[in-house]
């Protein structure tokens, strides 16, 4: 019964985090930033607290991934040449809390309970979207501001891009839902089709619950209207197919996969060099990417003044300091980031960063690949059947990359949780991935369950 409770207790901190992460921006609308900081400060204390408890048995801190260690030092030297020193220190602070949550989950949760935790926070902020835009659109009837915007003077003009609800949830879109982003809440029901996706297909919930909420978020991505979710979720789609078709021709004769994944990814690299304009004028933006081509010109004009070690770590922008003060404004408000996570670490931290972060992605993304495409295995026993939950890692993996071109997200809040659980617990359970068994059933009640591997046990 205690050890029920304690894996209770950590499924609902685990929750939390990615409600707290995922829907930063609704968290800080419904009760500002100190409110979020303080959110933020607990959530640090309380992963501190459960890892303390649990001890986890196989954490090592020299077996983290070595990438991370060398990003997160390089962020904390970056103090001490910041162009803008003070938010450097709470940017830097940020990171290594953010960094340190991601950690304790992927110790303290399996890869079981991570996707189960996932689904949940990903269905209270899918739904809990769409509600508050039916309740503007029906109750409201008008834009709605977000809370920390005081309201404008009589005549006064207010940039899209301050409205918490732009009340078009009845004109199709684009609703912005709690996240008051319409990209954010598209990447959330992005991230949520995949969950609930693999879900389904697993038989890890009810097929009527899984079918409503994998409909709900396909609606939801659809009403977002976001060019680079709708890229991101072909890339995912492709990169099922590709995993299907890895599993079918076994380990031993994969080099036509390869050769034929290699041309399709220099196909696009070839349309997003020569024919952009083209390319985004069939999802219906403009060549430029509404703007972000000319902020990328502009950030890459400030990184090569400080090549190789940048400007400083800051994390989210200061956009009260310079640079970021003249760097760049749309639709009448400052640019709150490169709009690209590479240029960002170029601009922040140089070259050097920049060789310090592209292993951790194409390494975690290498790993989550192996454990979708290669047949699990205890010891040295024969190949096990596969897992259909074996897939969300890599489709996660996909989706995060494919944002990080367009967006920064990938620097901060849940997408650097999401990055950093993965390359610590693919890197901790990469020669073992079937000792972590998918149950099909809650993973705190003491019951009979089938894995998909067909083999029976009791949930622990």
């Amino acid at each position: 019964m205690a050890e029920s409770k304690t894996r209770l207790g950590i499924s609902a901190f685990a929750i939390c985090v990615f409600l707290l992460t995922l829907g930063g921006n609704a968290v800080r609308n419904l009760v500002g930033w100190p409110g979020f900081v303080a959110a933020a400060v607990l959530a640090t204390v309380v992963g501190i607290v459960i890892f303390v408890r649990e001890k986890p048995a196989r954490f090592r801190w020299y077996r983290l991934p070595a990438p991370i260690y060398w990003f997160l030092i390089l962020a904390v030297l970056s103090i001490t040449w910041s162009q803008y020193r003070l938010e450097s220190v709470l940017g830097v602070v940020a990171q290594l809390a953010t960094t340190l949550v991601a950690v304790v989950l992927a110790f303290v949760l399996t890869w079981h309970e991570v996707l189960r935790t996932l689904g949940t926070a990903l269905r209270y902020l899918i739904g809990l979207s769409l509600l508050f835009e039916l309740f503007v659109a029906i109750f409201v009837r008008h834009p709605v501001l977000q809370n920390f915007i005081p309201e404008p003077e009589p005549g006064q003009k207010v940039s899209k891009l301050l409205y918490w609800s732009r009340d078009l949830l009845f004109s199709g879109g684009p609703i912005q839902g709690l996240l008051a982003s319409s990209i954010l809440l598209g990447f959330v029901a992005l991230l949520g089709a995949i969950v609930f996706g693999i879900q389904l297909r697993a038989g890890l919930v009810r097929p009527l619950a899984g079918w409503f909420w994998l409909i709900l978020a396909a609606i939801t991505l659809l009403l977002t209207r976001g060019a680079t979710n709708g890229v991101a979720l072909v890339a995912a789609a492709c990169a099922l197919v590709f995993a299907i078709w890895a599993r079918r021709l076994g380990q031993e004769r994969r080099v036509p996969l390869y050769v034929t994944g290699g041309v399709l990814l220099a196909g696009v690299a070839g349309l997003l060099l020569f024919a952009r304009d083209v390319l985004f004028g069939f999802l219906g933006k403009s060549g430029d990417l509404t703007g972000r081509v000319e902020t990328w010109e502009k950030v890459i004009e400030l990184a090569q003044q400080r090549p190789w070690f940048g400007w400083g770590w800051v994390s989210y922008w200061a956009p009260w300091a310079e640079p970021f003060a003249s760097l760049d404004t749309k639709a009448g408000i400052q640019v709150m980031s490169a709009h690209n996570a590479w240029l960002d670490v170029w601009f922040q931290l140089g070259i050097v960063g920049v060789l310090a972060f592209a292993p951790i992605v194409v390494l975690t993304l290498w790993r989550v690949w192996f454990r979708a495409v290669d047949p699990p295995r205890r010891g040295f026993g024969p190949p096990l059947p596969y897992a259909t939950s074996a897939l969300w890692p890599f489709l996660v993996m996909v989706v995060l990359v494919v944002q990080s071109f367009t967006e920064s997200r990938l620097l901060i809040e849940g997408n650097w949780v999401l990055l950093i659980l993965l390359a610590v617990k693919s890197r901790f359970d990469f020669a073992l991935p079937s000792l972590d068994a998918e149950p099909r059933h809650i993973p705190w009640r003491q019951a009979p369950i089938v894995h998909e591997t067909g083999q029976t046990g009791l949930v622990r």
